[in-house]
């Protein structure tokens, strides 16, 4: 069966075992899936628009030594190379129909997937939390322009209107949750061009405060050099690896998506036109917007202003705040859903299927997110943004690494669906009671050095490329450890 052959053959035997199965982990067949190129374009465009996402391409434009036209294409370049690791893992899942928690069951067993599942839903559960208070400043701040601005005494740094803003985010997340994927399809289609309508007005409202300030602005704030020769090259490529590590979370459980694609073209084309066009766009405004507002509101004193919302509240028109923090938190609740809800509530259902529903994975991701999202605010603000992109991302490298070389090296792209839900010992997927052990330990190898690379001084150097290194020695440690097995020879282990 070729790649582009998506199988209507999905039927996973006459007796799954229950452990292994529920109706949220089977295998999606043909006649259900509705998604075509531009429900998955507008997977990538949420992602790509929300306020963490503007304040990472910004900080990085800050923070990176070297000119900010350089930014700009490392960020184009890490587009084009997550579209094709993500056209990688989304095939099988297009062609089976079944969720990551699912396709982790190939390479490290039917019971050992539970870990990587588990990781995966950790991290995306750390996102959910980070993600949720980034929303809900946009919310505080439109609240503040209403009510004038409150203040008040913190908790854990939160006013009563941001905690208020927290609250309401969380809850419209667990509501939309609860409707179901095609809610969160209808959501995601309007918000992805809402953002951009939105971000392009800010532009325009900024541009004519600016005048002729603001491409001289574009010019000197971004102009760093602040490093030369392989340091440039060093530092090109560092951009390049922290928006890779960025998009970490959904490159490795794509197939969560993409199993609702109708064929493997339309995936395609909604990952081309969703990660390098959709990104280039966006970097664009933010680099504009991003300068514009430090000439026209802070009269290029002090740090340029990198999350959006903060912006926003410069603007000076209460209608135009209250649209704009609104837009904004839109595009960034439809990628929390997606990324960072959806996946979890799959992962933990994996862990008990019998006890734990998809839904109620969702409530669990929701509790604990929130817990999660609100002490790790001051946390995330004390190590910077991308220290904790490149770190999350390190984590979740290997995985994706043994994921690819299982798929394409090892199955040759071909996978029996019946013994990923079997606890037969004759099983393909069985290993030894269900654990590849050889799999999780080329995972513990691969995932401690990337971590070392973004946080041990010796290895600084090499912190930008934490999640290629996890994922290359993660790939390669498992094909060499498991080499090109045969069906015959799984059976023996």
């Amino acid at each position: 069966m070729s790649a582009d052959t998506t199988t209507d053959a999905l039927a996973v035997g006459s007796d799954p075992h229950p452990s292994l199965y529920n109706a949220g982990l089977a295998p999606l067949p043909l006649e259900k899936r509705r998604w075509g190129w531009f429900e998955i374009f507008n997977v990538w465009t949420n992602d790509v628009q929300s306020l963490a996402g503007y304040t990472l391409a910004a900080s990085l434009f800050i923070t990176a030594g070297i000119n900010g036209w350089w930014v700009f294409a490392a960020i184009i370049v890490a587009g084009l190379f997550v579209n094709w690791l993500v056209n990688l893992t989304g095939e099988p899942s297009v062609k089976y129909g079944i969720p990551y928690a699912v396709m982790a069951r190939s390479g490290v067993g039917v019971r050992g997937a539970m870990f990587p599942a588990l990781v995966r839903g950790i991290v995306a559960i750390f996102w959910y939390g980070a993600q949720t208070y980034f929303a809900s400043t946009a919310v505080a701040l439109a609240l503040n322009a209403v009510l004038g601005s409150p203040g008040g005494a913190t908790v854990l740094g939160m006013t009563a209107v941001d905690w208020l803003s927290y609250v309401i985010v969380a809850v419209i997340q667990v509501v939309l949750f609860i409707r179901g994927i095609s809610w969160i399809e209808k959501f995601l289609n309007v918000a992805g061009p809402a953002v951009y309508v939105v971000m392009v007005l800010l532009l325009v409202a900024i541009w004519v405060q600016a005048g002729d300030r603001l491409l001289p602005a574009v010019s000197g704030l971004f102009s760093n050099d602040d490093v030369r020769g392989w340091g440039t090259v060093s530092a090109f490529l560092s951009v390049v690896g922290t928006m890779i590590a960025y998009f970490a979370a959904v490159i490795i459980n794509f197939g969560d998506f993409s199993r609702f694609s109708r064929t493997q073209r339309g995936m395609r084309i909604g990952n081309f036109t969703g990660l390098p066009v959709s990104l280039a766009f966006f970097t664009f405004l933010s680099l504009f917007i991003t300068a514009g507002a430090y000439v026209v509101y802070q009269d290029g004193q002090g740090e340029p202003l990198t999350n959006p919302a903060d912006i926003v509240g410069q603007v000076g028109n209460t209608a135009l705040t209250v649209i704009a923090a609104l837009t904004f938190v839109v595009a960034t609740i439809g990628i929390n859903l997606v990324a960072n809800f959806i996946p979890p509530a799959y992962d933990l259902s994996n862990l008990a299927p019998q006890r734990i529903s998809f839904q109620r994975g969702g409530y669990l991701t929701a509790v604990f997110g929130f817990v999660i999202g609100a002490l790790w605010v001051a946390a995330i603000s004390e190590i910077g943004l991308p220290k904790f992109v490149d770190t999350l991302g390190a984590v979740l490298a290997p995985l994706y690494g043994i994921l690819v070389a299982d798929y394409y090296v090892v199955r040759r792209r071909e996978l029996v669906v019946a013994d990923l839900y079997s606890m037969d010992p004759a099983g393909r997927y069985h290993y030894r009671s269900g654990w590849n052990i050889r799999a999780l330990a080329a995972f513990a190898v691969a995932a401690v050095f990337s971590v070392a690379t973004v946080w041990t001084p010796a290895l600084a150097d090499l912190s930008g490329f934490a999640w290629v290194i996890g994922a290359i020695i993660g790939g390669g440690l498992y094909v060499a450890a498991t080499g090109r097995p045969l069906s015959s020879t799984l059976r023996r282990r």
